[in-house]
C-alpha cells in the first residue's frame, strides 16, 4: 500500500466539493485497508485518519457517516491503536456532533466509559433518541447500553436524564413494547438491565419486574430467531444473577425453565434438514444456545432449592451438564461448570442426582487442564462436592484430588488459592487420619506457613479452618502435634500477636482449644509460657467471642477427669487464671458466665 494512495483517499474524503458517493467510497476503502495488517493501521494513524473520520461524522449524509463509523470501529478495535487516541473524541463533542454515535467508541472498558462520560457523551447522545431515523435511535441506544454496563457513575446519571420532558428509563420502557422492532426491545432491555445491576434502578422497580424481565423471557421463546434467543437468555441471566426475588419471578414466568430445554435441541436431526443453509445456521448457533441456557440455569438456581429441583428434573438435564463439561467450546464448558456449581449448593441434589450421574468424573477432568476462569468455578464446585454429607467425597479422594488441590494453593490467582484451601478444609472435616496425613504431606509445612502469612484474609481463614479440621479427635490431634507441633505453635503465636481481625483470632484460639483437648498435645501449651499468657490476655479481652474461645482452651486444660489435671490446674492458678474465672462468673454475658462457673467447678471437684 503506497502512502500516496492513502493520502489521496484521505484528501478526497475531506473535500466537501467531492460527491457523497465518492467520499463514502473513500471511507469504505480506508476501512478495508484498516482490516488488513497491523502495519496498515499504524500507517493510517500516521496519516491522521482519525481526525479526518471524526470530521466526516459532522456530515448530514447518513451513508457517509456510517462508512466513517465502520472505519473508526475497525481502527479503534485494533490492538495497535493507542488508547490515548480516544481523547480525540473531544473533537467530536466540541463540534456538537449531531449524528449517530456508534457503541464502538465506548466499548473498551471502564476507562473509555469514563473518558466519554467526562466529555459529555450522555448529553450528546440523549437527544438522538428522538431522531426520526431508526438507525440513529438504535445506535444511540446501543451506545447507552455500552456506557451503562458495570458503570454505576454513568447509570446513576442516566436515570435522571430528560429527553423531551421524559426520563430516560421511561423512554427505554416504551422501546420495550411489543410493536417495536426486536433489536430495539432487546437493546432497551439491556440498558435497563445494566442500570439495575449498577444500582441505579431498584430490583423491585416496576420497570424491571413488570417490563424488563418479562420482555427478556419473551426473547427466549421458540418464536424468536436463534441469535435473539441467545441474547435474551444471556441478558436475563445477568439481570437476575444476584437477586433471589427476580430469580423466583423469572422461574415461574412463561414456563421459562422448560422453555430453555429447547436450547439443547440444535442442530436438529440432519436427516430432517434438507436446507443446507439452515443446517449451517443451526450449527453456528448451537454452541451459543447451550452456553446461554447453562448461564441462565445457573442464575435461576443460584439460591432457591425448589428452583434447583425444577431445573434438575428438566428433561435430560444432568446428562446435558455432563456432556457440556467435555464440549470443545471453552465458553460452553465454562457455562456448564457455572450451572453445575449453582446446582451443587443443594444438599439434596449432592446426595441424589449428582451421585447418580457421577458428575465428579468430568469435573475432575475439567480441573486437570483448563484456563483460570474455568478452574475458579470448577474448584468452587469441587468444594461443595467435598462436603462431609456428599457421597462424591470418597471417589474424588481416590482420584488424586489432594495433589490437585495442594497445587491450587500455590497459584498466583487469589480465587484459586482460596478454593484450593477451602476444598482441603472440607476434605479434612471428620476425615480419617490417613487423609489428614496425606493433606499435610501434600501441602508441606513450608506451604502451610506461606498460606498462614497470606495477605488475603479469606486464604488465612480457610487455612485456619483446615488446621482446625485436621486437629480434631484426640488420636489425630496427638499424632499431628507430635510431628508438626513446633511449627503449628509458632504459627499460632504469630497470628495471636499480629494485626488480625476478631474472626481470625477467634479461629486461632479455637485451634488452641482443640490442641488443649489432646492427650499429649496439651503439654505443648502447658510448657509454653508465652502461649499461656496470651490465653490469659484473651480471657480478659473486650470482645466476648475471643473471651469465650480462650475459655474453651482453659476448660480443656483443667478438666479433672484427665491425667495430670491437678498439676495443670495448679499452674494455671499460679498465673492468675482462677481470679479471672471468678470475675467472668459474674459476667452479664450468659455464655461467659456459664463457661466460667463450669470451669471453676473443676477446681472444686
Amino acid at each position: 500500500m503506497k502512502r500516496l494512495s492513502k493520502t489521496w483517499l484521505l484528501y478526497l474524503l475531506q473535500q466537501e466539493t467531492s460527491s457523497t458517493e465518492l467520499r463514502t467510497e473513500c471511507a469504505v476503502v480506508l476501512g478495508s485497508l484498516a482490516m488488513g495488517t497491523e502495519n496498515n493501521v499504524k500507517s493510517l494513524l500516521d496519516c491522521h485518519i482519525i481526525p479526518a473520520l471524526l470530521q466526516g461524522l459532522l456530515s448530514p449524509e447518513l451513508k457517509f457517516i456510517e462508512a466513517c463509523l465502520r472505519c473508526l470501529r475497525t481502527i479503534f478495535t485494533s490492538p495497535v491503536t493507542p488508547e490515548e487516541l480516544l481523547y480525540t473524541l473531544r473533537h467530536w463533542h466540541s463540534c456538537g456532533f449531531k449524528s449517530s454515535p456508534q457503541p464502538l467508541l465506548c466499548a473498551n472498558g471502564p476507562d473509555h466509559q469514563t473518558i466519554l462520560f467526562n466529555h459529555g457523551a450522555v448529553q450528546n447522545i440523549a437527544h438522538l433518541l428522538s431522531s426520526t431515523s431508526y438507525k440513529v435511535r438504535m445506535q444511540a441506544l446501543k451506545c447507552f447500553s455500552v456506557l451503562a454496563f458495570e458503570n454505576p457513575q454513568v447509570s446513576m446519571t442516566l436515570v435522571n436524564v430528560l429527553v423531551d420532558g421524559e426520563l430516560l428509563p421511561q423512554i427505554f420502557v416504551k422501546m420495550l413494547q411489543r410493536d417495536k422492532p426486536i433489536e430495539m426491545q432487546l437493546t432497551s432491555a439491556k440498558c435497563l438491565t445494566y442500570m439495575c445491576r449498577a444500582g441505579a434502578i431498584q430490583t423491585d422497580d416496576n420497570c424491571i419486574v413488570l417490563k424488563t424481565l418479562p420482555s427478556l423471557v419473551r426473547m427466549c421463546s421458540k418464536e424468536r430467531l436463534l441469535e435473539e434467543r441467545v441474547e435474551g437468555a444471556e441478558t436475563l441471566a445477568y439481570l437476575i444473577e444476584t437477586d433471589v426475588e427476580l430469580q423466583r419471578i423469572a422461574s415461574i414466568t412463561d414456563h421459562l425453565i422448560a422453555m430453555l430445554s429447547d436450547y439443547f435441541k440444535y442442530p436438529s436431526s440432519v436427516s430432517a434438514i434438507t436446507d443446507i443453509k439452515r443446517l449451517d445456521h443451526d450449527l453456528k448457533h448451537a454452541h451459543e444456545l447451550r452456553q446461554a441456557a447453562f448461564k441462565l440455569y445457573a442464575s435461576l438456581g443460584a439460591n432457591d432449592e425448589d428452583i434447583r429441583k425444577k431445573i434438575i428434573e428438566t428433561e435430560n438435564m444432568m446428562d446435558r451438564i455432563v456432556n457440556g463439561l467435555s464440549e470443545s467450546s471453552i465458553k460452553v464448558r465454562l457455562s456448564a461448570v457455572r450451572c453445575l456449581h449453582s446446582l451443587s449448593r443443594s444438599v439434596q441434589q449432592l446426595r441424589t442426582s449428582f451421585q447418580d450421574h457421577a458428575v465428579w468424573k468430568p469435573l475432575m477432568k475439567v480441573l486437570q487442564n483448563a484456563p483460570d476462569e474455568v478452574l475458579v468455578v470448577a474448584s468452587s464446585t469441587l468444594c461443595n462436592l467435598l462436603l462431609e454429607f456428599s457421597p462424591s467425597k470418597e471417589p474424588i479422594l481416590e482420584s488424586g484430588a489432594i495433589e490437585l488441590l495442594c497445587s491450587l494453593t500455590q497459584s498466583e490467582n487469589l480465587a484459586l488459592r482460596v478454593n484450593g484451601i477451602w476444598a482441603l478444609m472440607n476434605m479434612a472435616f471428620q476425615a480419617e487420619q490417613k487423609i489428614k496425613a496425606d493433606i499435610l504431606q501434600g501441602l508441606s509445612t513450608e506451604q502451610l506457613f506461606q498460606l498462614l502469612s497470606d495477605s488475603d484474609v479469606n486464604v488465612l481463614m480457610k487455612t485456619l479452618g483446615l488446621l482446625r479440621n485436621l486437629l480434631s479427635t484426640r488420636p489425630h490431634i496427638d499424632q499431628i502435634m507430635s510431628t508438626h507441633g513446633k511449627q503449628i505453635m509458632q504459627a499460632v503465636t504469630l497470628i495471636l500477636e499480629g494485626e488480625h481481625n476478631i474472626e481470625v483470632k477467634e479461629q486461632t484460639l479455637c485451634i488452641l482449644a482443640n490442641i488443649a483437648d489432646g492427650t499429649t498435645a496439651k503439654e505443648l501449651i502447658m510448657t509454653n509460657d508465652d502461649i499461656l499468657q496470651k490465653i490469659k490476655y484473651y480471657m480478659s479481652h473486650s470482645n466476648a467471642k475471643l473471651q469465650l474461645a480462650a475459655m474453651f482452651c482453659i476448660s480443656n486444660l483443667i478438666w479433672n477427669e484427665e491425667e495430670g489435671s491437678q498439676e495443670r490446674q495448679d499452674k494455671l492458678r499460679d498465673i492468675g487464671i482462677v481470679d479471672i474465672l471468678h470475675k467472668l462468673s459474674q459476667s452479664s454475658d450468659p455464655n461467659l458466665c456459664d463457661k466460667a462457673k463450669t470451669a471453676l467447678q473443676q477446681y472444686l471437684a
